[in-house]
């Protein structure tokens, strides 16, 4: 199988991730943190130094980041944490179910109100469309920098100089974006979630919430932290205070792998490289009758992700032959029905292309033959 769907996880892993993983299984096998041992202070210290990779890539503290089991836990966990009773929370029209289900859980207890802000491909009006629903009451706002169905990419600058101004805590939705392009908490990001398991190149099972510590997180969950053991009261250090428990430490070994390669290889070559084979996609696409692509302007405004339907047959449907002929595409709703009602998709969605900096143009062009045939038995 040819993987084109790595905006659900990325595949092929890179070796140095593979080595990683055996090596916390063979080698660092104690419970970092909560022994005096070599063996848990070996493990501490590996997990220290991925924790610190992951702290410089986006210029935060490494104690003020967090391991999380993906990035809808990392999401939960902010948005969770930093809601008052009361509050008004304003998201946007492109969300993942990751931020629209824990803030519509949120409003159903009754513990606040929610807005969506509609995403315009001209970025003032989209910042204008935010500004507009603000409250007194507005305490949070909760974006993706990138979308999952498009990759339409989010003026995150700008929405973050709009909350600075009204003392509002923005939350990013990094999961499609972190890996791909530049984003650090010097962009006027309060807290940063995002994917492990993705463009960072880390195993399943790992994600990551970075913040800058101007706003209080209250934990989603209370237990044993290796630290202030006599105290009932949750430690209120970080990154103690949100991770209770023993992290994945596997996980979060091969994950400072995966960013290691990442800071390795760069992120402008990254993008520039799964860029291109977007754009070769879109240019093959063009040629071929009843195939509908959903962008508007200039590809320096998406992330590598295309979104397309072939007139005929469903998302699924075409998905489902991809697959049977070798190609790995996600078809459907990606978990995102918010943002697929906004483009007019729903219910059945789109297929998705994603490639990772493994996919190659050869691939690329063997997929636009595969589409070519199937919409020539259609069509």
């Amino acid at each position: 199988m040819i993987n084109f769907d790595n905006s659900a996880t990325s595949f092929p892993k890179p070796a140095a991730v593979k080595r990683a993983i055996i090596s916390a299984i063979t080698r660092y096998g104690g419970n970092p943190g909560r022994s005096g041992h070599k063996l848990s202070l070996e493990t501490a210290e590996a997990v220290y130094s991925a924790r610190a990779a992951a702290a410089d890539l986006f210029g935060a503290e490494p104690e003020n980041t967090v391991f999380s089991l993906n990035c809808t836990h990392a999401l939960n966990m902010a948005i969770k944490g930093v809601a008052s009773s009361g509050c008004h929370i304003i998201i946007s029209s492109l969300e993942h179910n990751s931020v629209l289900r824990p803030v519509h859980a949120l409003y159903k207890q009754g513990k606040c109100t929610y807005s969506i802000a509609k995403v315009s491909s001209n970025d003032n009006e989209t910042v204008s469309n935010f500004r507009k629903l603000i409250t007194p009451a507005t305490r949070i706002i909760v974006c993706t920098l990138g979308s999952n169905v498009t990759g339409q990419i989010l003026p995150i600058k700008k929405i973050a100089m709009l909350c600075r101004g009204n003392n509002i805590c923005l939350i990013a939705d990094g999961a499609q974006a972190c890996g791909i392009i530049p984003v650090r908490l010097s962009d006027g990001i309060n807290i940063i979630c995002t994917a492990g398991h993705k463009a960072l190149y880390g195993p399943a099972g790992t994600g990551l919430l970075i913040t800058d510590g101007k706003f209080d997180i209250s934990p989603l969950t209370e237990g044993g932290t290796g630290s202030l053991s006599m105290e009932l009261d949750q430690p209120d250090i970080l990154p103690d205070k949100l991770e209770s428990g023993t992290i994945n430490t596997a996980g979060a070994i091969a994950l400072g792998a995966g960013i290691r390669f990442v800071k390795k290889i760069g992120m402008e070559r990254i993008y520039e490289h799964e860029n291109k084979l977007c754009e070769d996609l879109i240019s093959g696409l063009k040629n071929i009758p009843g195939i509908t692509i959903y962008r508007n302007g200039n590809s320096q405004n998406y992330l590598p992700v295309v979104s397309f339907n072939i007139d005929g047959v469903t998302a699924n449907e075409a998905a489902a032959q991809l697959s049977g002929m070798g190609f790995a595409l996600r078809g459907g709703l990606h978990c995102s029905g918010l943002a697929h009602t906004f483009l007019g998709t729903a219910p059945d969605g789109t297929v998705r292309f994603s490639p990772s900096v493994f996919n190659t143009c050869h691939e690329t062009y063997a997929l636009i033959y595969a589409i070519k045939k199937i919409s020539s038995k259609i069509n």
